[in-house]
């Protein structure tokens, strides 16, 4: 998954060229990087080359259509939590049905108009980018400094705040302010204002002398950004 600020890598699945022309053409213009395939066997081979951060996907196609390519992505880890959205002329209920039963998150009907796949693929691209974000927090290793014992010294003797210990926990894990505002549900401006009154509460300039305050107290040494 690409960084926040950047577009993102659209993978468009198609047999016919034209539709991969006008979507290419569209979505290059928006600031995506584009990747195509012709089929859904190529399809999965690129994914696995290089990771989308979303799959448009023609639903019938010849050989390996649409519903089987979703079907066999979601059975790969790799590539499994890829937002595939379907392209399709099928608009019965059945249809639209297998397509979220295979994996899919979302449809968009043939023709194709440019405009409401965008904004289809922007909306999923920011859901895809907060779920990721969560998962990254789940994932984080957790602060050296969870003692609590250490948290009291801390509070205690530099009389942070509950935000600021926080804050000081994850900078003495190496974390950027950006980071700490996932991790925290905080913006990086009011995670550096937090950081502000710490470095004042601990008399020191700079979040490396930050953490080493912090981990002199839990008896560890502290990780650099």
């Amino acid at each position: 998954m690409t960084d926040n600020s950047e577009p993102g890598v659209v993978l468009i699945v198609d047999d016919v060229p034209e539709n991969l022309a006008l979507l290419s053409d569209a979505l290059e213009r928006a600031g995506y990087k584009v990747l195509v395939a012709m089929d859904g066997i190529s399809a999965l081979e690129r994914m696995q080359r290089m990771r989308p951060d979303v799959v448009l996907l023609d639903a019938m196609m010849p050989g390996l259509d649409g519903f089987e390519t979703c079907r066999r992505m979601k059975a790969m880890p790799a590539i499994a939590e890829i937002p595939v959205l379907f392209m399709t002329a099928l608009t019965e209920s059945e249809h639209v049905v297998e397509g979220f039963a295979a994996g899919g998150i979302d449809y968009v009907t043939k023709p194709i108009h440019p405009e409401e796949v965008l904004a289809r693929v922007a909306a999923h691209l920011r859901t895809a980018r907060i779920l990721q974000s969560a998962r990254s927090q789940q994932r984080a290793p957790r602060p050296s400094l969870d003692d609590e014992q250490v948290q009291l010294e801390l509070v205690q003797r530099f009389a942070l705040t509950v935000r600021e210990l926080e804050v000081l926990q994850w900078v003495a894990c190496g974390k950027t302010n950006r980071d700490i505002g996932t991790i925290l549900g905080l913006s990086p401006r009011t995670v550096n204002k937090h950081l502000e009154h710490v470095y004042v509460k601990l008399g020191v300039e700079t979040r490396t002398a930050a953490a080493a305050v912090a981990m002199a107290a839990a008896g560890a040494q502290p990780s650099t950004v």
